[in-house]
């Protein structure tokens, strides 16, 4: 973590000292905390304002768990309470912490890969860094820390020893991703796909490719764009980046510079080759199944090898890693029955390939598919969950269990594939009655997919099924 003098920590962010005290000014911090209930002794604390809060409120609090100093807002009056207590002065106690980031990573010799993308990022980013740690030493945005707040928190967790990070990039508007790149300035930068996710905000997938794009702003000189080769919208838009940058291709078409061969699959794993400069790997495995995901190795790969892993290492690495929680984590139920869960969140994109998973995943006896609502995707969202209905037929999945208003328009689509048999497609407004019912369908022969956008919760279903 980031250890500076007061004075420094002023110095890097672009604020004042509230007194002239030099002791004061000396004084040492040992990381950055923007939350009371979890910092530590000697840490700087940053109190951010929301709408319905500010952090300001809780300065004291701060102090009296052993926080070192703090930045504060000079449009907020200082208290009493907190004479004494070393305090910069900033105009915007946000933009300072970001500022303090910004500076330190140019401190740091430490190569950095920025990945952003609609789907697959936590997983992309896991995969790299798993690659990558065979090598380097190591850190990577932990949870979804991965926006204008958690992000900087991330680079100034980074210490001079650490000599790779992998900073995942999310968004929701025009404008982020620049920010979040500026602030990382990345070697080397992941574009995973471009789907349908905040489709809300930015209006269409050529918005949402625009915004995704933005990550190549922040691009060190002479860096190297990898991106997935197979979305045209990333193909027309990569030829306006800015002048420099090196871009490289990743997907299953010919022509791209990394190209998938998908090789085995499971529900827990998937293996492939990967063609590049007129060399073959040998087979890899990744703990993660599908074809999408067979895709963010290749991604994973390629940006290993561009900063000087090793084939066999970045092997070892990515058959060793570990996922994060509810990315098609294989589950066993309480009766021995699979479970997919796939819980964390959900796009149009992203529902499609999962089925696809599903239909490739065979030898169970009845494959159920257990979809929640999709949120931010605008005024077409209805049509959008019926489209993802009519994507699935009886020969992708035999089952199909909708939750939430949204969610019926799923089984609304779904409704006409199945006629034959209209037992077969369920919507339930109840998550409690959809996990009852499940539980006494369920065979420890089956399979089971759980898939919805993170406000829905739908890993309260995977519970239901999962405890005896």
């Amino acid at each position: 973590m980031i250890h500076k003098s007061i004075a420094e920590l002023a110095a890097l962010c672009g604020g004042r000292l509230s007194s002239a005290d030099q002791a004061a000014a000396e004084i040492r911090c040992a990381g950055v905390s923007t939350d009371t209930r979890t910092i530590g002794p000697g840490q700087l604390f940053v109190p951010l304002k929301g709408e319905r809060y500010d952090g300001h409120a809780y300065a004291a609090a701060a102090r009296k768990r052993g926080a070192a100093a703090a930045l504060w807002q000079q449009d907020r009056q200082l208290p009493a309470e907190l004479a004494g207590w070393p305090v910069i002065l900033v105009e915007d106690t946000l933009a300072a912490l970001q500022r303090l980031a910004a500076g330190y990573r140019r401190e740091l010799p430490v190569r950095i890969v920025g990945i952003t993308g609609s789907n697959g990022k936590t997983t992309t980013k896991d995969m790299v860094a798993a690659a990558l740690a065979t090598v380097f030493r190591v850190h990577k945005t932990s949870g979804n820390l991965n926006n204008h707040i958690g992000l900087p928190l991330t680079v100034l967790e980074m210490d001079a020893s650490t000599e790779a990070a992998v900073l995942e990039m999310g968004m929701s508007g025009f404008g982020e991703i620049r920010l979040l790149s500026e602030i990382a300035h990345p070697d080397l930068a992941i574009i995973t796909n471009i789907g349908d996710a905040h489709m809300q905000q930015l209006g269409s997938r050529q918005g949402i490719a625009k915004a995704k794009l933005e990550i190549a702003d922040g691009l060190k000189s002479g860096g190297t764009l990898i991106l997935n080769g197979d979305e045209p919208l990333l193909a027309e838009d990569a030829v306006s980046l800015p002048e420099g940058i090196r871009v490289l291709r990743f997907g299953q078409q010919p022509g791209n510079d990394y190209i998938v061969q998908p090789q085995r699959m499971d529900a827990a794993s998937s293996s492939l080759r990967i063609s590049y400069d007129s060399e073959t790997t040998p087979e890899l495995t990744v703990p993660a199944a599908g074809v999408h995901n067979m895709m963010n190795a290749a991604a994973a790969v390629a940006a290993a090898l561009q900063l000087g892993a090793a084939i066999d290492r970045i092997a070892a690495g990515l058959a060793g890693m570990q996922l994060s929680a509810m990315r098609i984590e294989k589950i066993e139920a309480y009766n021995g029955a699979t479970v997919l869960n796939d819980a964390y969140n959900a796009s149009p994109t992203a529902m499609r390939a999962a089925i696809d998973l599903v239909e490739q995943l065979q030898g169970y006896r009845c494959k159920w598919l257990v979809l929640g609502d999709m949120l931010e995707l605008g005024d077409q969202e209805e049509e959008m969950h019926r489209e993802v209905g009519r994507y699935i037929t009886p020969a992708k999945a035999d089952r199909v269990l909708t939750f939430g208003t949204l969610g019926a328009c799923i089984a609304d689509g779904a409704a006409a594939a199945f006629a034959a048999e209209p037992q077969a497609v369920r919507a339930f407004d109840d998550k409690q009655a959809l996990g009852a019912w499940l539980r006494s369908q369920l065979s420890p022969e089956d399979l089971v997919l759980v898939k919805g956008s993170r406000g829905t919760r739908m890993e309260q279903i995977v519970q239901a099924i999962q405890h005896r």
